[in-house]
């Protein structure tokens, strides 16, 4: 029941952002040159006159009925769009929290084992750095080093021009589909390419992560049972890792799914920057070509995969904690 009116929520949000904002539909697909009895036709057609609880209840149905309009800028139904876009995000977002997570942690556990010490300085202030540094600078400072001057990794792009179009598209995610396809040169050349975005994605997850792990980690080594175990003589490692660490996984989970969200409708100035065809890419598009459809479509299927990561992560929560069963 939640999640039915989370998402209904979600649609009239993105419902009211079709009404409010500044720009008119009718326009953005007939033009400002077309004449008033052009106008009045395709604002009757869209049913824009109509009053808005009824215009909401058809925008609810088409949604649901995964109708999400067409799309001014390519042509095509906006839902047809996204699926082929989508993936490109996603494939470069799991790349990224998986970087952040497996770095993020250790540090994080590692950081609060050297409480004020220098290493927790250090680990501490980067974790600063991936709050403080604007997304699209990392980006342009990372292409004119490791493109640009060293050629350490693949540019702008997804894939190199010659070799775009060579994958089948089975599943969306280029790596993926050139395994399947057993195209290793395209398999290469994706891996240049996703290295550096995917990288620069997961540091911004990592210092999330490891600034959150350390103070999970932190107000558990303060605890009694963790002095006891130390008194003991239990060897430190085992005393961060099995005593202190296993409490907090459960918290962890959390921090890693609205992690894995952020990055995931995040990700639009990495893509804008490094030219990814994702999602991100073609919501900055469909926002300067005024093409609602696609805004909307974009914001609601980013919305919904907010959602629906938030929902699997309460899964994993009692999963992992048997108190929250009840």
């Amino acid at each position: 029941m939640t999640l039915i009116v989370t998402f209904l929520g979600l649609l009239a949000i993105t419902f009211v952002i079709g009404r409010v904002v500044p720009i008119d539909p009718v326009v953005a697909i007939v033009g400002d040159r077309a004449s008033a009895a052009t106008y009045e036709a395709t604002r009757l057609e869209l049913g824009l006159d109509d009053p808005l609880v009824v215009q909401f209840m058809r925008y609810v149905g088409q949604v649901l009925h995964g109708e999400l309009g067409m799309s001014v800028s390519t042509g095509r139904p906006v839902a047809e769009d996204l699926a082929r876009v989508f993936p490109a995000t996603l494939e470069m977002a799991t790349i990224g929290i998986i970087i952040g997570v497996l770095l993020g942690v250790p540090m994080g556990v590692f950081a609060a084992s050297q409480q004020g010490k220098l290493a927790d300085q250090v680990i501490r202030v980067i974790g600063l750095a991936g709050y403080a540094i604007p997304a699209f600078w990392l980006g342009l400072v990372g292409l004119v080093i490791f493109y640009a001057n060293l050629r350490w990794v693949g540019g702008p792009g997804r894939i190199d021009f010659f070799l775009d179009g060579t994958v089948p598209p089975r599943t969306g995610l280029l790596l993926v589909d050139s395994i399947i396809d057993g195209n290793w040169d395209a398999l290469a050349s994706a891996v240049h390419h996703i290295i550096l975005p995917a990288t620069i994605l997961g540091f911004f997850a990592l210092a999330y992560i490891a600034r959150m792990t350390r103070s999970f980690m932190l107000e558990q080594l303060s605890q009694e049972y963790i002095i006891t175990a130390r008194v003991k003589g239990v060897p430190e490692r085992l005393v961060l890792w099995r005593h202190a660490f296993r409490p907090i996984r459960v918290q962890l989970i959390t921090v890693i799914g609205l992690s894995y969200a952020g990055l995931l409708e995040g990700s639009v100035m990495i893509e804008t920057v490094f030219s990814w065809p994702g999602i991100g890419n073609y919501l900055t598009t469909a926002l300067l070509n005024a093409d609602m459809n696609a805004v909307l479509g974009a914001t609601l299927v980013i919305g919904a995969v907010f959602v629906g990561i938030n929902k699997a992560s309460d899964a994993l929560y009692r999963l992992l904690d048997p108190r929250a069963r009840s």
